[in-house]
């Protein structure tokens, strides 16, 4: 009956360390850190460098922090990725945070689907590999067939497992079914211009931007993003008096480089665009805007192009660049060890073999 009861308890303790061993690999990714999920100042490679040193294997996760509504996530294939088309997506999250389960192994692809977001650089790709084999911990003494069993002990209660935010995920993806709310974001926002029309000739003439500026609340160190195309639009911040007459003379600055433009709001008041091309601004491609008070995330000033030179030929100085987009600034989280629910299970199955014996 003893040798019985001793094999039991060996058959269990195996259980139960093969599946504290499992547990306890999954980690928590935050992509791109302290930046977040925007469009990053460095373009691509910034989500590239940071992926590098990354070990990516099934049962992690991906977390992405962004403004809702500037940005999604996008899971494409490759030549989707490399094409940056968001169209037909193996899944699109449209809330932040989006936490995404890596349960594939393989190269794996993520996009932001706004237009122009993936060509200025905010796409990701990962490796996903199968956990490293490892050596259960030891939890227990060595028992032979003979050893008597150890007297009943009340078990340790295990720490209760730390509280995820949900957010619309990929179906595979499991997170608990009650989780506190995000924190309200207060960082600088990105706003694409225009939204999916972008920066370009409107059908409706210049009620569609003043429509589409009704709607936000611009602050200092806000980021506005203009979509178009190259040779064929451009971007020239103005005085009110060449606003109201469509003039592109001596504008405050232009930008003329290849999209997408990326314009800090440095100071408040009014602030007008137009496009420099003849006869775009009086049908209609013009944009004003009032900025109010400021961001409580510190930003520097200007996201503009190098020195480029205006419709006319002169040539307009660049504004410092950007450290980065606002939008996405949610508090910095470390990568580490995520998943310690099934700690509570292994309490449980101890409990068992206690009350075994």
């Amino acid at each position: 009956m003893t040798r019985n009861m001793n094999n039991t308890f060996v058959v269990l303790f195996i259980a139960i360390a093969t599946l504290f061993n499992g547990s306890v690999a999954q980690t928590r990714h935050v992509v791109g850190d302290s930046i977040g999920w925007t469009i990053p100042s460095g373009g691509a490679a910034t989500y590239t460098t940071w992926a590098s040193n990354k070990t990516f294997t099934i049962g992690d996760t991906l977390v992405f922090n962004f403004a809702n509504g500037q940005h999604d996530v996008a899971k494409v294939t490759k030549s989707d990725f490399d094409a940056c088309n968001g169209g037909s997506a193996i899944f699109t999250i449209t809330t932040s945070p989006a936490i995404v389960t890596l349960n594939e192994t393989g190269e794996q692809y993520y996009i932001c689907a706004f237009t122009g977001h993936c060509s200025a650089g905010q796409k990701l790709t990962i490796k996903v590999t199968q956990k490293a084999s490892t050596n259960a911990p030891s939890l227990a003494p060595h028992l032979s067939p003979s050893a008597s069993p150890s007297p009943k002990t009340s078990p340790v209660a295990a720490p209760a497992p730390a509280p995820q935010h949900r957010s619309a995920i990929s179906p595979s993806a499991k997170v608990p079914e009650s989780a506190p709310a995000p924190a309200p974001f207060t960082g600088p926002v990105t706003y694409t211009v225009g939204d999916t029309i972008g920066w370009t000739i409107p059908t409706n003439g210049a009620s569609v931007y003043a429509s589409w500026a009704s709607a936000k609340n611009f602050k200092v160190g806000d980021i506005l993003v203009f979509n178009y195309q190259i040779n064929t639009h451009n971007v020239e911040e103005v005085t009110k008096e060449n606003y109201d007459s469509c003039s592109s003379v001596s504008p405050i600055a232009a930008y003329n480089s290849a999209p997408p433009v990326r314009v800090t709001l440095n100071k408040s008041g009014p602030h007008y665009f137009i496009c420099g091309y003849t006869g775009h601004c009086s049908a209609g491609q013009k944009l004003a805007i009032n900025v109010t008070g400021t961001t409580t995330t510190t930003t520097t000033t200007a996201t503009s192009p190098s020195s480029t030179a205006t419709p006319s030929g002169s040539t307009t100085p660049s504004s410092p660049s950007p450290s980065g987009e606002g939008g996405a600034s949610a508090p910095p989280q470390n990568s580490g060890a995520a998943s310690l629910g099934s700690l509570g299970l292994f309490a449980m199955l101890v409990s068992v073999v206690a009350a075994f014996y």
